[in-house]
């Protein structure tokens, strides 16, 4: 029996909720401090999203899964060197919504499934 993806799921919506909070704090681009948060938080999600079953994943086919877990390995390894702060803002700012929508669905999904 796999391991349940639930958690992973709650770990993906946790990491977005406290890049939310660090943004709130401040200009990601400007404070390096926010910025290494953000990255790790961003790191953390992208490994959370590699332990999501791909028949959930399939459920949403707008989310760029392969492009996250590439992204994850970019933030581990630092290939890029130093990667520019503007891009980061962009990737919260463009695709974290789409992703928190998606695992909320998953999650619903499983919850009704389960109540029935």
């Amino acid at each position: 029996m796999s391991k349940p993806w639930q958690p992973y799921a709650m770990h993906i919506l946790d990491a977005i909720t406290k890049i939310r909070r660090i943004q709130s704090r401040g200009d990601l681009t400007r404070d390096e401090v926010l910025y290494d948060a953000a990255l790790r938080n961003l790191q953390t999600l992208s490994e959370a999203t590699q332990l999501l079953p791909d028949d959930k994943k399939t459920t949403c086919p707008a989310i760029p899964w392969r492009e996250i877990s590439g992204f994850r390995n970019i933030l581990v390894h630092n290939y890029l060197g130093d990667i520019d702060s503007q891009t980061i803002v962009n990737v919260i700012e463009k695709h974290l919504p789409p992703l928190e929508e998606c695992i909320k669905a998953m999650l619903a999904q499983e919850s009704e499934s389960c109540d029935e």
